[in-house]
């Protein structure tokens, strides 16, 4: 143990630390971690920053556009309509086909776009054939994981090993090197999930309607606006109602058949009859000096919200959102920029009613929202929000399908027959993708995750700082010293535990960059090929299942699912263990030592 050493494993479990406590940004805190290296000395600046240049992180950065550009084509589009004819056959056909559908598009797009694109879909199945959605949307993401690591571009965390394989003298893995393995998992887990899980899978009561899903009982009400109320000829938006009773004004009725959804600087006039989210104790015990009368008090149901223009959404903050961290007051929800009403929030097992506009949104949020067609509009174009109440195709272009798919099989084929490396392929199919007006320029920063870039390029300096300092051969003796006399076949079975059980509750991708350093130099250490433990910490750090913070699409499916922290233990839990036993079998057997 040197200084060095001692240094870059205190960073490192400065890292995991925040890693695990997701106070902070994954994005942020890889590059923190990344600075560190270069204020202590471990890395110089060139090193600590050649993550950005890195092969992988380009690689991944390119398909971030490729699967955008099939997402948004419309390609995918019948998809949904199978799995809505098959849903409404049988739930088992259902499950399977779920399963089977998200792994195949995973293996070649990337799993949150697939995921996005299925699971409005499964919801509205799921109301369909009277099922709970949690029934369904475990598997999906479940299927989409399964099927990321069956090829190299299926998920970035094997792009990401494939490159520190690379940077370390190793060959770097190859396009359908992870199939057969990759395949034999995706079918353990079908099956696994068809005879087992789905018996585990919780069965949520669904709601009939929005409304009673979020429990809008106590919070949705009329009142009808006297004549001595101060707020009678102010704007809605600075009327007391709204600045001090945190009150949402969804509908005005003005006279018997003139209802309209207000605007910020609408004039109230007496006698006018507002439909309002509001605490309903609350108002009860002010009606009398604000100047309103409650007009009812029955319980409100969606049609109830709803005319010519506007109705309820469900939307959900995408993993990669603007707005995680932010509160609605922050974003300026009612602004112009999404111009829609809050109702309620469902963060993780609670939902949230008051005080919308100061609370900090995380990543797999729901937010019901009162909204007019221009602004559904709006949101279905926005990136950060997906709304899963319904299904849409209004956005796609089915004039991009053919060159779309071209270009994606182009550079698919030009890696797996070794014509030119995948960053190369992929490099120049986004340049293709620009010529066909596939995407268009200014849409391309857009459609690039910049968290995960910035990610991947700050936990390679992890793995720089694991490697140049001989911390990597520090640890690796230590693994070989407690299990290496039991053989390589041992060693590679200790790699996968450590791998997915870490992932549960920290990237995949700092996983995959802390761990494959190590894994090659105690290949070397043994005189075996690091081939094997390079696929063991490839495929372990992608089937994550025994958390919602294990992976991204985990967390999205959280609150559509009315899932809690323990459904994931319960399914996943059993299925990691499987697994766990199954590589340690067929990864030797598929790649000897």
């Amino acid at each position: 143990m040197t200084l060095e050493i001692g240094i870059v494993l205190a960073i490192i479990t400065l890292a995991i630390v925040l890693f695990i406590s997701d106070r902070f940004p994954i994005d942020a805190v890889a590059v923190f971690i990344m600075t560190l290296f270069m204020i202590t000395g471990i890395l110089t600046p060139a090193e600590g920053l050649a993550g950005f240049s890195n092969p992988a992180t380009i690689t991944v950065g390119a398909m971030f556009i490729v699967s955008v550009c099939i997402f948004k084509s419309g390609a995918l589009s019948n998809v949904g309509y199978l799995l809505t004819r098959v849903g409404r056959k049988s739930y088992l056909l259902c499950l399977l086909a779920v399963m089977v559908i998200s792994g195949c598009l995973s293996a070649f797009i990337n799993d949150t776009a697939v995921v996005a694109l299925l699971m409005p879909v499964i919801i509205q199945v799921c109301r369909d054939i009277r099922i709970s959605p949690s029934k369904l949307l475990m598997p999906l993401s479940f299927g989409a994981l399964m099927g990321g690591i069956c090829t190299l571009i299926g998920t970035s965390t094997n792009i990401l090993v494939s490159g520190i394989a690379l940077a370390q003298g190793e060959a770097p893995l190859r396009m359908f090197e992870f199939t057969p393995a990759g395949v034999l998992f995706l079918l353990v887990g079908i099956v696994y999930m068809f005879f087992v899980g789905r018996h585990l899978l919780p069965s949520r009561k669904q709601a009939k309607n929005l409304t009673e899903s979020f429990g809008m009982g106590d919070y949705l009400t009329e009142i009808v606006l006297l004549p001595e109320s101060p707020s009678v000829g102010m704007p809605l938006q600075r009327s007391g109602l709204v600045q001090n009773l945190d009150m949402d004004v969804l509908m005005i009725g003005r006279g018997k058949k003139n209802k309209f959804k207000p605007a910020p600087d609408t004039i109230l006039h007496a006698n006018d009859v507002l439909k309002v989210r509001c605490d309903v104790e609350k108002l009860k015990k002010l009606k009398e000096e604000k100047g309103i009368e409650l007009k009812s008090e029955r319980k409100f149901r969606d049609k109830d919200l709803r005319n010519a223009d506007a109705k309820l959404y469900e939307a959900i903050v995408t993993p990669n959102s603007y707005m995680q961290t932010r509160s609605l007051k922050e974003l300026d929800f009612r602004s112009s920029n999404y111009g829609a009403t809050v109702l309620a929030i469902r963060h993780r097992n609670e939902i949230l009613h008051e005080k919308l506009t100061h609370t900090k949104l995380s990543a797999g949020d729901v937010l019901l929202i009162a909204a007019d067609k221009d602004q559904a509009a709006k949101l279905r174009r926005n990136e950060d929000l997906l709304i899963i109440s319904e299904t849409d195709r209004s956005h796609y272009d089915f004039s991009k399908i053919i060159p779309v798919l071209s270009i994606s099989v182009g550079i698919v084929a030009a890696a797996a027959t070794g014509l030119m490396p995948i960053v190369l392929s992929s490099i120049i199919g986004v340049i293709l993708l620009i010529a066909f007006k596939c995407i268009k320029v200014d849409e391309l920063y857009k459609a690039i995750d910049w968290k995960v870039i910035f990610m991947l390029a700050g936990v390679l300096s992890m793995g720089a700082a694991l490697e140049k300092t001989g911390a990597a051969s520090y640890l690796s003796h230590f693994l070989i010293h407690s299990v290496g006399e039991y053989g390589p076949h041992a060693l590679l079975s200790v790699f996968f535990f450590i791998t997915f059980m870490i992932t549960n509750f920290m990237s995949n991708n700092a996983t995959a960059a802390l761990l494959a350093p190590i894994a090659i130099v105690t290949a070397h250490e043994l005189g075996v090929s690091a081939r094997p433990f390079l696929m063991a910490v490839a495929y372990a750090a992608s089937l994550s299942f025994m958390t919602p913070m294990g992976y991204q699409t985990n967390t999205m499916i959280y609150g559509p699912g009315n899932y809690k922290f323990s459904d994931y233990l319960k399914v996943g839990t059993p299925l990691n263990l499987l697994y766990w036993l199954l590589a340690s079998l067929i990864i030797p057997y598929f790649f000897p030592f």
